[in-house]
């Protein structure tokens, strides 16, 4: 049995009735959207919402700090509290 595929014009997308809406990927690609982004979305009137790519401050700032300390001092450090 074969699939049922309906042609839609290039660009264009439905809401689901999960109110999910999938990205057509020319426009995926030309906002330089990755998978796994996370994306804020906010109305701009009727029929005009806008997405913008948020950043994660944890994975921006994670491992900043690595080499200030040797290995092991931050165990030593707990040892002491003991």
């Amino acid at each position: 049995m074969s699939k049922l595929v309906r042609k839609r014009r290039p660009g264009w997308t439905r809401i689901t009735s999960k109110h999910q809406v999938t990205i057509p990927a020319g426009a995926f690609a030309a906002a330089g959207l990755a998978e796994g982004d996370s994306l804020q979305g906010r109305a701009l009137g009727p029929g005009r919402v806008l997405f913008e790519r948020v950043a994660d401050r944890i994975a921006e700032t994670a491992g900043v700090f690595d080499g200030i300390y040797p290995d092991g001092a931050v165990e030593e450090l707990r040892d002491e509290w003991d």
